[in-house]
């Protein structure tokens, strides 16, 4: 099966992607059919022959998720970016735990304030009724005075 991907050229902690068209089992980096393209990482510069590319896709050669992802963005290909970074099952394990910690922490921060909303409201309807107790009180008591002021 052929497959186009990247092959690492350039200086060290400087790499430079040729991006190649090979065999799949075979050595990428010196057995190769042809050169499709260059890829420089650092400056994002790609030039691509977006002729021999699609020769070679409709031939039945098969892309790299890296060089798929590449070609999409260039506008050679239309479809679908792909994950080109496999995560773990350890790594997943440790995200969902993490994700299940998240969640339970928000829900505990909501029910509290929810308390919290629900205690202020609680102590606002207390002290309104209070006072309504308090002047109603005062009102009757006022109401007794006049009654015995009107008397004597």
């Amino acid at each position: 099966m052929l497959k186009i991907r990247l092959a690492r050229i350039g200086k060290k902690k400087k790499p430079v992607y040729r991006i190649v068209i090979s065999e799949h089992t075979k050595d990428m980096y010196g057995n190769y059919l042809e050169i499709l393209g260059h890829y420089n990482p650092h400056t994002k510069e790609i030039s691509l022959k977006e002729d021999r590319i699609k020769y070679w896709l409709n031939i039945g050669a098969q892309s790299s998720d890296v060089v798929n992802n590449l070609l999409i963005k260039e506008g050679v290909v239309i479809g679908n970016k792909s994950k080109a970074v496999k995560i773990s099952k350890k790594r997943k394990i440790k995200l969902d735990k993490k994700k299940e910690n998240k969640k339970e922490i928000e829900e505990k921060t909501n029910k509290d304030d929810k308390k919290e909303t629900e205690e202020k409201t609680n102590k606002d309807d207390k002290k309104e009724t209070d006072d309504k107790k308090e002047t109603e009180d005062k009102k009757e008591i006022e109401e007794e005075q006049k009654k015995k002021n009107e008397i004597n």
